[in-house]
């Protein structure tokens, strides 16, 4: 007897060749967070980029928002097995905050307002492959969904797209941040399924 995943019903779905392995496709968004949502405020919210000798370069709300602006269309990831496509942001791409800090770390720690962390290798935020987003869709960000900043790192599964973000700090080597501490997979790659670490 054949089994399938929710979403395909037995027949081809039009993401054919967009979809990784053991994924559905949804149009909803789904909300999930590890803990109560952080309401932050626009007037005192702020991004850093802090290099490995502790030199760092921040951002007010003003400041981010008067740098060039770019509207991604992506699709994204989760490691509970949805994916939603086309999703459209609006945000500055990280290349234009990273160009602002001399470092030699290959590894980024992410930090968000409310505790949460995620590490990545620097080069995925590095080259077109990430963004500081405030807008989805059209609209302001949601703090639901992370507003008023999230990070969106699309080729990776979406728990590396930090929300309420607030900062990266480099670092010279590795480092687990929340989830990679309790299980998952230390880079999140949804197209060879690193799911938890044993994969």
């Amino acid at each position: 007897m054949n089994t399938f995943s929710p979403g395909f019903h037995g027949r081809t779905h039009r993401f054919e060749g967009r979809l990784p392995p053991g994924q559905y496709p949804t149009e909803d968004f789904p909300v999930l967070s590890a803990g109560p949502t952080p309401r932050v405020s626009t007037d005192s919210w702020e991004f850093s980029i802090t290099a490995e000798d502790g030199t760092a370069a921040r951002w007010t709300w003003e400041q981010m928002m008067a740098l060039p602006q770019e509207e991604p269309t992506v699709d994204i990831h989760c490691v509970t097995r949805w994916s939603k496509f086309d999703t459209r942001w609006q945000g500055v791409p990280l290349d234009a905050l990273l160009d602002a800090v001399e470092t030699s770390g290959d590894f980024a720690m992410v930090e968000s307002y409310g505790g949460y962390t995620t590490n990545l290798p620097l080069e995925d935020l590095q080259d077109g492959k990430a963004w500081l987003v405030h807008s989805f869709d059209g609209y302001p960000l949601s703090p639901e969904h992370g507003g008023p900043a999230r990070l969106l790192v699309p080729h990776l599964y979406l728990w590396k797209s930090a929300k309420w973000v607030k900062g990266i700090r480099m670092m010279p080597q590795d480092d687990p941040g929340f989830w990679e501490s309790a299980g998952y997979h230390n880079h999140g790659d949804p197209w060879r399924e690193e799911r938890s670490w044993t994969d």
